[in-house]
């Protein structure tokens, strides 16, 4: 297969380039940045990156500004205006292409559904967020980005092209700087105990898994429209990060007041919003259409992980790259 990737410099992009390589696939990544192996392009306007979708198997967009950042205005606004322009102008290149590729993967996010501590989140009977009680008014501006982004999606005339978009959960890699990197960081620090009470859940995937669903996916003609890309496990953030001291065997976490969750995230010049959003999100149509996780459970994810990121760290050599790990016999890759 041809799999052009928009945005694919980051941590995803670097994880799916290299599952996808090494399973013989040709991979075009389209970044801001220059560097090897990188088709140029401006996440905004047409350009000789365009001729790059026609004749491609798969698109798979993953730009947009981090979300690992203060949510100052400014901030903000890059975040909306980075993925609905970026949307639209992959749409646009596709409907512009001679041969337009089979398959749309448009990256969208989890936090689109509301804050819920009671209730699982599926694509059927979730509930967007925006205007639930108790929680900051200002937690609205991410679900309002990632409906906007879905938006742009469902806008673009593609009428050749398969579209999904991934209300994708945190992806666990043990890549330096990912989610998975920082969380070690804090256990190994002794600060890793419960963030203002840590009844709040966490909706999480192993990039073995990640990369799995995107395949599978790619592969399902009859799939389209919003797919959760989580584990079928979230759990309150308590016991997320217990289970994930005990993988690191470290006994002590030190719990953290919404105060001090405030003060450290203005110093990793972050925000508490990722921390104390309680997202309750299930896979609901993945397994419906027959996806079998490899790590449905966090306590064995985060047993793999943290060999793989002490590993990484030991030979100071890249984590592993995941395969497209044989799936189990209900689903099908493409060939």
């Amino acid at each position: 297969m041809k799999i052009v990737i928009p945005g694919g410099t980051g941590q995803l992009g670097r994880i799916l380039a290299r599952a996808f390589e090494a399973g013989g696939h040709r991979v075009v990544i389209l970044g801001r940045s220059a560097g090897a192996g990188v088709v140029p392009w401006d996440g905004e306007t047409i350009g000789p990156w365009a001729d790059e979708l026609s004749g491609a198997d798969a698109v798979i967009n993953l730009a947009g500004r981090s979300v690992n950042c203060r949510y100052s205005e400014t901030n903000l606004r890059e975040m909306l205006d980075s993925r609905v322009r970026s949307t639209a102008v992959v749409g646009l290149a596709i409907a512009r292409a001679r041969r337009p590729p089979r398959v749309w993967l448009q990256m969208s996010s989890a936090t689109i559904y509301a804050h819920s501590l009671d209730r699982d989140q599926d694509e059927l009977t979730g509930v967007f967020g925006g205007d639930e009680p108790g929680v900051p008014a200002y937690w609205k501006y991410s679900v309002d980005i990632a409906r906007s982004w879905e938006a742009a999606l469902d806008a673009a005339p593609t009428p050749h092209t398969r579209k999904v978009a991934l209300r994708t959960a945190m992806v666990m890699s043990p890549d330096a700087g990912g989610v998975l990197d920082v969380l070690c960081g804090l256990v190994r620090r002794r600060v890793g105990g419960p963030a203002a009470g840590g009844r709040q859940y966490v909706s999480w995937i192993h990039d073995h898994d990640f990369v799995r669903a995107v395949d599978f996916l790619i592969a399902r003609d009859d799939l389209a429209g919003p797919i959760n890309v989580c584990a079928p496990g979230p759990l309150p953030q308590r016991e997320h990060m217990a289970i994930l001291r005990r993988a690191l065997g470290v006994r002590v976490g030190l719990p953290a007041t919404r105060w001090m969750l405030s003060v450290g995230a203005w110093a990793m010049r972050s925000d508490p919003e990722l921390l104390l959003k309680s997202r309750r999100v299930v896979p609901g149509r993945l397994r419906a259409a027959g996806f079998g996780f490899v790590h449905a459970g966090w306590e064995s994810a985060a047993a793999d992980l943290v060999a793989r990121w002490r590993a990484a760290r030991g030979d100071h050599a890249r984590a592993q790259a995941p395969a497209l790990i044989q799936p189990p016999p209900t689903t099908r890759s493409p060939s």
